[in-house]
């Protein structure tokens, strides 16, 4: 059982870094717009601010991913996008086109190719061998995680966490997933982002992590070190649809369509 105890972390789920006065304690900057600086309540959309590096990396993951997508009707243009034409609008409408005509396990396997098509030949081998699922080497992912990925999920910081008995700051906690609330989808959650990511590190990095979307406040709880466990034991393949946000709904089912075999 994973038991969470909030600490603060000095890297705090931002952009730019920042030095405090005379101290070594670092900010980064992020890219939310909103007068707040924390995300938007639920039910309203997180207004933010990309720059050049959170283009770059949306870019690079939509042109991968295009590759699988549908093709988008609302395009009259065959042109290929610029390097920074991608904005997280398009790259989440990507991820829906790549869903469309796939069933589960299919969309977890383009986004394994995906990532795999990203690293170097033998990198996860590589990655085997320098972390070892250790405390250690669950500690150094999770606290790389917050500066690396705020692109792609907002803001986060690192938590402790018990693994296995164990207290270790190898928790990330996902203030309002910045995926979930453009996509409003469940399924989009769960095999384009949770399982395919989960699995890339417990089967491919061998380090094991789980995640944890709360669909309530859309956050996520992730823990690096913990085995996730098999996907029909996991609360979150019973959860039904956005009915009121998700453009594919299915009001009448119990559980989202998406999640279905």
């Amino acid at each position: 059982m994973v038991v969470l105890s909030f600490q603060p972390f000095n890297f705090s789920h931002c952009c730019s870094p920042k030095l405090r006065g005379n101290s070594r304690s670092i900010t980064i900057r992020c890219g939310i717009a909103e007068p707040s600086g924390v995300p938007a309540p639920l039910g309203q959309k997180t207004k933010y601010t990309d720059g050049l590096f959170e283009k770059a990396f949306m870019t690079l993951f939509a042109r991968k991913m295009e590759k699988f997508a549908a093709s988008n009707s609302k395009s009259n243009s065959n042109t290929a996008k610029g390097l920074f034409d991608y904005d997280y609008e398009s790259f989440v409408d990507v991820s829906k086109r790549v869903m469309q005509g796939r069933s589960r396990l299919q969309q977890q396997l383009v986004v394994r190719e995906v990532l795999l098509s990203m690293l170097p030949p033998g990198a996860p081998a590589q990655f085997r061998k320098l972390f070892p699922p250790t405390k250690w080497a669950a500690e150094f992912n999770a606290a790389l995680t917050v500066p690396f990925f705020h692109w792609l999920v907002g803001p986060s910081e690192v938590v402790e966490v018990e693994v296995n008995g164990v207290k270790q700051k190898s928790g990330v906690l996902i203030k309002k997933c910045r995926y979930l609330e453009n996509s409003g989808c469940v399924g989009m959650c769960i095999n384009m982002c949770k399982i395919p990511t989960q699995d890339f590190f417990t089967n491919d990095f061998g380090l094991p992590l789980t995640m944890t979307p709360n669909f309530e406040d859309m956050s996520c709880e992730m823990v690096y070190g913990q085995v996730p466990p098999p996907f029909e034991e996991d609360p979150a393949s019973k959860q039904p649809c956005y009915a009121d946000i998700c453009s594919i709904a299915n009001p009448s089912s119990s559980v989202c369509p998406k999640l279905q075999a």
